[in-house]
């Protein structure tokens, strides 16, 4: 055991472990959902990136030691390689402004860079707050962190939306002369083909990876060298400019200076504007699993107009019944993704003065949504979206009988006669092709080509 001390006293600390006292604190005070900051390792790299940044930023400068500035530097690359994984117990829920998260990664790379020195844990040679905080502040240093993440979940997330607008362009070829029925307010309305169907689903996705690419700009400007309230007290002289010219380098992202330092400290819209995108692609994500949930519906009493791969049984007393179980996960992980947005809304809004606390809550809602979709995305492509069959006779068979063939008579004799035909062709059981070859409004081979459904799904045709 160890010995450390703060302005509230002094507590033993397990040897083993690098985190130092204010950690353990964070522990004990905020035992509450069991889920730490270990959760989030993109989230730690950029911590250990920003340190990293920093120390070589005040070595250049003159006011750290090359020594401890190199310890410093290497204890950061260990955790940028995950070798400190079990070292971030912080809950995730904790005091606003996110001061525990900062000072567990500053323990950590005080005591490993000590030990790197010394042969031993402790702060004689280098201290969390006076060297791996040098010219910091947490209220600089989270919220650079948090945007450095999101970059990273931005690009995981546009690998997953690649993989989906990929899988679903192949349908929309291989769907492409499959006929079928469209349906408004789930009424049966007039012909397409199952690849035009597709081809919205495709489309919207090719929209987000636009939107998504889009974030990525609003990632890089950082509020490194603001500190506490974006005066920059605490840091020194030419500590700025170098620190810049370390961050993209060693992150590989291509990250500025904030404009503005108290734009960038007392507001957190940059964060709803993520959020934001990310609900907007759950809703057609979730549409996409609804729809496909409707049409493979039956398998005899439904519309069955495609199949999905079956995944599992779908229930404990049905032998044989098989559920969409994928597209209902997905279903599900896109209301969770509402409710981090709600969460973040509220985050945002409840900014005060000079600065927004609430970036715990911020990021585990954030983050929390961006693993949802990228993870589930992928999934859903997988074990649903690729095996996706089209039915062709059933759809054939709803495109042929609907009764909204009848706006092609419409075009002919007039809205209110076709009206008629369509309400006497419900009454009969009949087609409209059938009953107006039987009331000699057309000849067969004229019904033959003006309402075969395939015609009718484009002006080309």
């Amino acid at each position: 055991m160890r010995m450390e001390k703060d302005a509230l006293g002094g507590l033993e600390i397990d040897d083993d472990v690098y985190y130092g006292i204010q950690t353990v604190r964070a522990y004990e005070n905020f035992s509450i959902s069991g889920q730490s900051i270990e959760m989030y390792p993109k989230l730690i790299w950029s911590m250990a990136v920003i340190k990293k940044s920093a120390a070589l930023a005040n070595r250049d400068i003159g006011v750290l030691e090359s020594e401890i500035a190199d310890a410093i530097c290497a204890a950061a690359d260990e955790i940028m390689n995950g070798r400190m994984k079990s070292q971030f117990p912080v809950d995730v829920y904790q005091a606003g402004g996110g001061v525990s998260v900062n000072m567990n990664i500053n323990e950590v790379i005080a005591n490993r860079a000590n030990e790197m020195l010394t042969g031993h844990k402790g702060y004689d040679r280098v201290h969390p707050n006076v060297h791996v905080n040098m010219s910091q502040s947490t209220n600089d240093v989270l919220p650079s962190a948090i945007k450095l993440a999101c970059f990273l979940y931005i690009q995981d997330l546009l690998q997953s939306l690649h993989i989906i607008e990929n899988a679903l362009a192949k349908k929309v070829t291989e769907f492409r002369d499959v006929v079928k029925i469209s349906r408004t307010c789930l009424q049966d309305a007039v012909p397409i083909t199952l690849g035009q169907q597709f081809s919205g689903y495709h489309s919207f996705f090719c929209r987000q990876i636009e939107e998504v690419e889009t974030l990525k700009k609003v990632c890089l400007p950082l509020v490194m060298g603001a500190t506490a309230v974006g005066t920059g007290i605490g840091s020194y002289p030419g500590y700025m400019e170098k620190i810049y010219q370390y961050l993209p380098h060693i992150s590989g992202i291509p990250v500025t200076k904030e404009n503005n330092f108290f734009d960038g400290l007392q507001n957190a819209d940059v964060y709803l504007k993520i959020s934001s995108a990310l609900k907007c692609l759950a809703t057609g994500l979730s549409k996409l699993a609804s729809d496909l949930r409707m049409l493979s519906s039956g398998p005899r009493a439904g519309f069955a107009e495609i199949t999905l791969p079956a995944v599992q049984p779908g229930s404990s007393i049905m032998p044989g019944k098989i559920n969409p179980c994928i597209p209902e996960m997905v279903i599900q992980v896109c209301f969770e993704v509402y409710g981090h947005d709600q969460t973040i809304t509220l985050a945002v809004d409840r900014g005060e003065l000079d600065l927004n606390i609430w970036e715990p809550i911020i990021l585990k809602n954030l983050f929390a949504s961006f693993q949802l979709l990228t993870n589930s995305i992928v999934l859903f492509t997988n074990k649903c979206i690729e095996g996706v069959k089209a039915n062709k006779e059933i759809c054939k068979q709803y495109a042929e009988t609907s009764l909204s063939l009848s706006t092609v008579l419409s075009s002919l004799f007039g809205y209110e006669t076709a009206c008629d035909i369509a309400k006497e062709a419900y009454e009969r059981g009949l087609t409209i092709k059938e009953l107006a070859i039987e009331k000699e409004m057309l000849m067969a081979e004229e019904a033959e080509q003006l309402l075969n459904p395939i015609i009718l799904t484009g002006l080309d045709k």
